[in-house]
């Protein structure tokens, strides 16, 4: 998805965001990526540094059980969209909706040259989510088993509150049931149903979502996101809301 596609989306009365905050989003995400690719220090060199930000939790210290994360690596995605056609089929997602989708950004290179990167964007399950303040009706709130963010639909009544305050614009109004929906790393539709990771995952041709338990030591994301050399960021870590889903690039 381009920034022209969701512009158009707004166009069409498909995003409840006013324009400036969309645009913020997506200076701010796209932003991450481009400084990481230039060498900013907003980028962060290391896990240890990243610990010291807030951006990642040490080991051992996670308030979930299990502390369901998902690893990005940004540099593998080639814009398939086989992960978005997963969702929507699992999840039941209508045309005008998305639980997740991929932005895209040209990267000059110097000359005619220039480099695509495509980022993949979801609900980033934050560990202090905006959007279940500011919910009046309880209708969001953060699993206290898993820490997955989920929606209620009958008891939303759809204000659109939280999806004004979501910091990724990752929230859309579902019309046939007139309630907000959102990714929920398919905790209704896999993961209590005995499944172990999330379609978009199991979809990807490129590995490049990783899902599962950040607080067991064994667990891929685990081993991605405390490789004492990995480069992790998240996206708007100003806004403090702790998300849960980390971009790597390797």
């Amino acid at each position: 998805m381009k920034i022209d596609d969701l512009e158009q989306m707004e166009s069409e009365g498909l995003a409840a965001l006013p324009s400036a905050e969309r645009r913020k989003f997506l200076k701010m995400g796209l932003a991450v990526t481009g400084m990481y690719l230039g060498g900013s220090v907003l980028s962060l060199g290391s896990v240890k540094n990243a610990q010291a930000s807030g951006v990642v939790p040490e080991a051992g210290k996670y308030p979930y059980s299990p502390h369901y994360s998902m690893v990005i690596r940004e540099k593998l995605c080639i814009d398939c969209e086989q992960c978005k056609d997963a969702c929507v089929k699992t999840n039941h997602v209508p045309t005008y909706g998305f639980r997740t989708t991929i932005l895209e950004k040209r990267r000059s290179l110097g000359g005619e040259k220039y480099e695509t990167i495509f980022m993949p964007v979801l609900c980033n399950h934050c560990n202090r989510p905006p959007c279940v303040r500011v919910c009046p009706t309880t209708a969001t709130w953060k699993d206290e088993k898993t820490g997955i963010v989920v929606m209620n639909p009958p008891r939303c009544i759809g204000c659109k509150t939280c999806m004004t305050a979501c910091p990724y614009n990752a929230r859309y109004f579902k019309e046939e049931t007139r309630s907000v929906d959102k990714c929920d790393f398919c905790l209704l539709s896999r993961l209590s149903k005995g499944k172990t990771t999330t379609a978009c995952v199991e979809a990807c041709p490129a590995d490049v979502r990783v899902f599962g338990n950040l607080a067991d030591p064994e667990s891929r994301v685990f081993q991605l996101v405390h490789s004492p050399e990995t480069m992790v960021w998240v996206l708007r870590p100003e806004t403090g809301a702790v998300p849960n889903v980390f971009y790597i690039n390797s």
